[in-house]
Order: C-alpha cells, then sequence, then structure tokens
C-alpha cells in the first residue's frame, strides 16, 4: 500500500472480529518496530506479544479498551538502556517507544490489520501483573486484528486542522 494511503485510512479499531492474526502478518507488524530508529541506536525496545487467553484476561483487568483484539502488543522499553539528554532532565525512553509504537501501528495496517493504539491503563500495575522485568516501562498497548464487520472509524476521525493551524514556518 502506498505510504499515504496507509496513513490516511487507517483508524482506532474499536471492535474485532475473533479471526487471529496469522504469524506471518504478525512478523510484517514486528518488523518495522524493530527497524524503527532509537537515540543513539540503543534499541531499548522490548514488545511482548499477548495472544494466550490468560495473558488477555489479565490485560482486561487492568483496561477495558481490548475491544476482543485476540492479539495485544505491549510496547516497553528498558528503563536502565537510554540515552539522557543534556541537561539530565530527559531521556529518550517514551520517545523511542513511541516512534517504535508508530512503526508497528503504521505496519498493522500497510499488512492489511487493524489496530487501536491503548494507554487507558496504568502501566505500573499492569507490568506487575504480567511479570515484566522492574527495570521496563510499558508505553502502550496495540490491540491488533481484524475489524468486526461493523467496525468504523469514530465520527471526527477525519476531521483534521488545515496545516496553517498546525505549522509555523520560523
Amino acid at each position: 500500500m502506498e505510504f499515504t494511503d496507509v496513513v490516511k485510512n487507517r483508524f482506532s479499531c474499536k471492535k474485532f472480529s475473533d479471526k487471529p492474526v496469522p504469524q506471518e502478518a504478525l512478523d510484517a507488524v514486528l518488523e518495522p518496530g524493530r527497524l524503527a530508529p532509537t537515540a543513539k541506536n540503543l534499541q531499548e525496545q522490548h514488545i511482548y506479544v499477548a495472544q494466550k487467553p490468560e495473558t488477555l484476561s489479565v490485560i482486561d483487568v487492568e483496561t477495558p479498551c481490548r475491544y476482543g483484539a485476540g492479539t495485544v502488543l505491549i510496547v516497553a522499553y528498558d528503563r536502565n538502556n537510554v540515552f539522557t539528554y543534556p541537561g539530565d532532565k530527559h531521556d529518550s525512553g517514551v520517545e523511542d517507544a513511541s516512534i517504535v509504537a508508530t512503526h508497528l501501528m503504521l505496519a498493522a495496517a500497510n499488512a492489511g490489520l487493524d489496530a487501536c493504539w491503548v494507554n487507558f491503563f496504568d502501566p505500573e500495575k499492569l507490568a506487575a501483573a504480567l511479570g515484566l522485568p522492574e527495570n521496563e516501562s510499558i508505553l502502550m498497548l496495540l490491540d491488533l486484528g481484524y475489524k468486526a464487520e461493523n467496525a468504523k472509524p469514530l465520527l471526527n476521525h477525519f476531521k483534521r486542522k488545515p496545516l496553517t493551524e498546525t505549522v509555523t514556518y520560523l
């Protein structure tokens, strides 16, 4: 698919079918995440693929936003392996994991899958419930699968401000 079409046509799917994601499609999503740029190429991301019913049940306890997806990608990063910016106030963890997550989301659309970026959960509680390493922080969840027959974008999805309101040339 043409990149502009991927960006224009993807939407946050809020209702998934029960059709499983084949490994080939999952690999087509995960590989672009692996290739995403990170500060100093530290590659501090860690992607967890949740598909087992017991793991999905843990996620369901922590968020109502799985929307029936049979696959959930958990995007985390290693806090001990981030680049700290000059001034020692910020590090690259959240931004690097966000770049990875965006690559995953767009790759999903390119692979013919639907997805929803989820951040409505307590990252510390979910990490503890899943038994993730203490040095990792969860940035987001990416519901992944095929949209249900009647799933469609939210009403305001295609409303966008013009560039003149979002871009300033200096």
